[in-house]
């Protein structure tokens, strides 16, 4: 790594953790109205909100433009939330913030033994995992590596506690450590909805799009249930967790099994968002 981007690291760093100490030092509350209120303000005039708005007409075409507009505007104000609320994670489940609806599902699920889940990137995905925590579950997760290595590393420690089964960077080793851990009785997590270059095209919203394959091939392989989950904001930073099984297929054509169960996830995603729309990641690439 050469000098400059050695110092460009250096002082994002700064920045980042001055960011940081201000959210940490609000009331949750209170940071989170004000990240989401500052995000309203400044990312619609960024260069991603035209991928949101280009994606939402893709998406959404039924909706007009006014409405995609205001479903931008409110997705702005949910990411600087969710922003914010990162820095108060262990408030927000030692509170009980999260509702699980309803609790028996999950409590059944729970008692049936190991799974696969996947969540994506709607209301406030990083506390995905609390409910795995509240069971006592050691949830295993995946995270994609920032460039930054000094804020890669300060965000891993404080997700890490979150996922007692492990928490990897997203690379061909993590894939056989999870597939091992889910033939050992393990509980496997992905964030599932951004797309995968090297993965396989299903629907999403009536359009091709690469998808992460992955999930539905260890459910295969390790012979255990799929899930679909998405933390919901109700009000504030107040959140309602859902949970649906995903049909998995299983015949003689693993390659068509995988296809069917990956297509199936997605598409609970896209009911999932089509629900809330205001709330998922939209200025992401997920269509080429």
């Amino acid at each position: 790594m050469g000098r400059l981007a050695q110092l460009r690291h250096r002082l994002e760093y700064v920045a980042f953790c001055a960011l940081a100490a201000v959210a940490t030092a609000l009331p949750l509350d209170w940071a989170s109205a004000v990240s989401g209120f500052l995000w309203r303000r400044i990312a619609p005039r960024l260069g991603r909100q035209k991928r949101a708005l280009d994606n939402l007409a893709l998406a959404l075409p039924e909706a007009s433009e006014a409405e995609r507009r205001r479903i931008a505007l409110a997705m702005w104000d949910n990411l600087g939330r969710t922003f914010a609320e990162f820095f108060h994670i262990q408030q927000i489940l030692t509170e009980q913030r999260v509702v699980l609806e309803p609790f028996e599902k999950f409590e059944a699920i729970v008692a049936g033994g190991p799974f696969v889940v996947c969540t994506l990137h709607l209301g406030n995905w990083e506390l995905a995992s609390q409910a795995g925590l509240r069971f006592g579950l050691p949830l295993a997760g995946v995270y994609q590596k920032l460039t930054n290595p000094l804020v890669d590393r300060w965000l891993y420690e404080r997700r890490r506690p979150l996922y007692p089964g492990g928490l990897f960077d997203k690379s061909p080793a993590t894939s056989r450590a999870l597939l091992k851990l889910a033939r050992a009785g393990g509980y496997p997590a992905f964030v599932a909805d951004l797309r995968e270059g090297r993965g396989i095209e299903v629907p999403f919203f009536g359009r091709p799009a690469w998808s992460n394959p992955f999930p539905a091939l260890i459910a295969r392989t390790a012979g255990i249930p799929i899930y679909a989950a998405a933390v919901v904001r109700t009000k504030g930073a107040h959140f309602a967790m859902r949970i649906e099984k995903v049909e998995a297929q299983r015949s003689d054509d693993r390659d068509a099994d995988v296809l069917a169960t990956t297509a199936a996830v997605q598409a609970r995603f896209e009911q999932f968002i089509r629900d809330n729309p205001e709330q998922w990641m939209w200025a992401h690439r997920r269509w080429d």
